[in-house]
């Protein structure tokens, strides 16, 4: 008698948790050179299958799992969510970009590689911080109050449809970003040779954060 077993084939990256994309892409590069494993990685990670229990599976079955799985795979293009609930607890996206605190502009030009790692639940944590007031589609949120609050485990569970939305439409505004630090700076206090420091090398890696999109799109079936 054969054992009966339950596989839960995901249909987009909102079923799948930062994490599980971060051990994937960790997974995946180990076996560049090595196609048929990376698939056979890509399905055990994403059905959250063992390897030995992916083998047994019927070649019909795996093939149509294959392609269900495929069929998202290249779509990261997700809408910005600008309120999110987690765990019964409602975030909402920073209202105004460009007003902003000064502490968490720095905070953020401080990470001279913006990609989706350990260091983007960190920009997430700035970004999406507790509503405290709501009226229709408008809200308040709590003031940003630094490292203290971060919390990478709130953030590691949440789906990637999420995570690529709040990415890609950071990314495509970070040049603005950096120009109102520009900006403030000039405005209230001076800029500091540090902190011209900070914003020339942020300013280098702009011309890769408009290419990050491909770059998260490597994952492919063949």
């Amino acid at each position: 008698m054969k054992k009966q077993i339950s596989i839960e084939v995901p249909n987009s990256w909102g079923g799948v948790t930062f994490k599980q994309y971060q051990r994937l892409q960790t997974k995946l590069k180990a076996y560049e050179d090595e196609p048929d494993a990376r698939n056979m990685i890509l399905i055990s990670e994403l059905c959250n299958l063992s390897i030995d229990t992916l083998v047994k599976l019927d070649k019909e079955l795996l093939e149509n799992i294959t392609i269900e799985v495929g069929t998202f795979l290249g779509k990261t293009d997700y809408p910005l969510q600008r309120v999110i609930k987690i765990n019964g607890v409602e975030y909402g996206f920073e209202p105004n970009l460009s007003k902003m605190s000064y502490g968490a502009y720095l905070d953020i030009a401080k990470f001279k590689d913006l990609e989706l790692n350990d260091d983007w639940l960190g920009v997430m944590n700035i970004l999406y911080r507790p509503i405290k007031k709501k009226r229709g589609s408008l809200y308040d949120i709590k003031p940003y109050k630094g490292y203290d609050e971060w919390d990478k485990e709130r953030w590691e569970g949440v789906g990637m449809d999420i995570h690529f939305g709040g990415f890609f439409f950071f990314t495509r505004l970070y040049k603005d970003l950096l120009q109102g630090i520009l900006n403030y700076t000039r405005n209230q206090v001076g800029i500091s040779p540090n902190i011209k420091s900070i914003l020339a090398e942020s300013g280098e890696n702009i011309l890769r954060l408009h290419n990050l999109q491909e770059k998260s799109s490597l994952i492919s079936i063949k």
